[in-house]
């Protein structure tokens, strides 16, 4: 039976790469485990006076190449095992883009719209107390991830700098601007998933111009990525979010559809469009599909009706290893979610570095870098596809980065 809870998906994935690569047995067991895993309770007072409590996780799974570097998500389905694999799949991401950070996750199971601000801020602090002991500037830097953003970043920053009495804005990243946040930090994700695509496209001899392009997701990086491809000249025909998905064949207006969904809370019943189920949505015959909600949105089943010719990963984790091997057979070129959606982590390396260095860069630097970064990691993963004669871009990836980790763990020694 396919594996099919996130952490054997990644643990999967890894397994395929290793099978090009002369690595020890014992050295890849090591490196396809967390080093360390915190599972906690958090109470806080609610705004009724009553107490609730609250299961959290961080997962450090490796830091051979630099600090635990990793999201906190908010969200009632999160556990343990999500968590590590989410910090396995952020290890070997720093890796394949080469930034000097390991791989860290951290999340707590809650929907946050069932909250208070007041209460999601006391929540917040409540981790951060709790994580205090292992966080820090070079030991482990956390970020924004699915229903956190620099608002919970600004606590957490805060609350640390408190107790340690210090100043450390290089304790998380993806803060608000004036709190030491980056330039370009909001958007990155999206743009390296458009940047990925459009790399893709060209390797494939194809121009993202004349592309027409479905999203599945339209929180930050689904909706960014979209706008972008529409100013490319890209037609993005269908997106959706957890109600369900729209689609006009004509043509959507990114930003309309996010003005939409800001108003009504979903890009359902958006004027003028057809109303469809997120599965049609992933095999609508388009160019270039864009998965960016949750985990195995595209499983075996659906893959075989997955009609587009270019797959770029936004979200972590989208396709299980078993539809890899459908999508692979039918010549669909998957852009992996470790290079595709990088690009926030990249930029958080900025940030860091900002924040380290005491400087701010502009957003036009931040965003040609970023550029460079993701470009030089798909020239990596496309001239590994060639050495080894691979049709999965997937795995060429993951050969790179697994190297790189390999070759750190190796030089520090034992």
């Amino acid at each position: 039976m396919s594996p099919t809870t996130p952490y054997e998906n990644f643990r999967s994935q890894l397994r395929s790469a290793m099978a090009h690569i002369e690595i020890d047995d014992g050295l890849f067991d090591r490196l396809s485990h967390p080093e360390r895993v915190l599972e906690t309770n958090l109470t806080i007072e609610r705004d009724d006076g009553t107490l609730d409590q609250f299961k959290a996780y961080r997962s450090q799974f490796n830091g051979d190449r630099g600090p635990y570097k990793g999201g906190i998500r908010y969200h009632p389905d999160i556990d343990r095992d999500e968590v590590i694999a989410l910090s396995g799949w952020m290890t070997y991401k720093c890796a394949i883009v080469d930034i000097p950070f390991g791989g860290g996750k951290g999340g707590i199971e809650l929907d946050p719209a069932d909250y208070s601000t007041a209460e999601l801020e006391r929540l917040t602090r409540a981790f951060a107390t709790e994580l205090r002991p292992l966080v820090g500037e070079d030991r482990d830097v956390p970020a924004p991830d699915v229903n956190t953003g620099p608002r919970e970043m600004n606590w957490f920053k805060d609350t640390y700098e408190t107790l340690e009495n210090t100043t450390a804005p290089g304790v998380v990243t993806g803060k608000a601007i004036e709190s030491g946040g980056s330039a370009g930090r909001v958007a990155a994700t999206g743009r390296s998933t458009v940047l990925a695509a459009r790399e893709a496209f060209s390797h494939l001899g194809r121009s993202l111009a004349d592309a027409t392009v479905a999203v599945q997701g339209y929180g930050n990086a689904g909706w960014i990525a979209a706008r972008l491809l529409d100013e490319r000249g890209a037609t993005v025909v269908a997106v959706s979010d957890s109600d369900g998905a729209v689609v006009d064949r004509d043509g959507l207006d990114p930003v309309d559809v996010k003005r939409h969904k800001d108003e009504t809370g979903s890009v359902v019943n958006y004027p003028g469009a057809d109303t469809r189920t997120n599965e049609d949505l992933l095999t609508l015959d388009v160019d270039l599909l864009i998965p960016a909600g949750l985990e195995n949105a595209i499983d075996a089943d659906l893959a075989g009706d997955v009609a587009a010719d270019v797959v770029s990963e936004a979200a972590n984790g989208p396709t299980t290893p078993a539809a890899d091997d459908v999508l692979i057979e039918n010549d669909v070129f998957v852009v992996p979610d470790i290079l595709a959606n990088a690009g926030g982590v990249v930029v958080s390396y900025y940030e860091w570095v900002q924040n380290r260095q005491r400087v701010s860069w502009s957003e036009s630097r931040v965003n040609e870098a970023l550029e460079t970064h993701v470009v030089d990691a798909f020239d990596e993963l496309t001239a590994t596809m060639a050495e080894y004669d691979l049709d999965d871009p997937r795995t060429a990836a993951y050969i790179v980065a697994l190297e790189r980790v390999a070759t750190a763990a190796e030089q520090r020694g034992w």
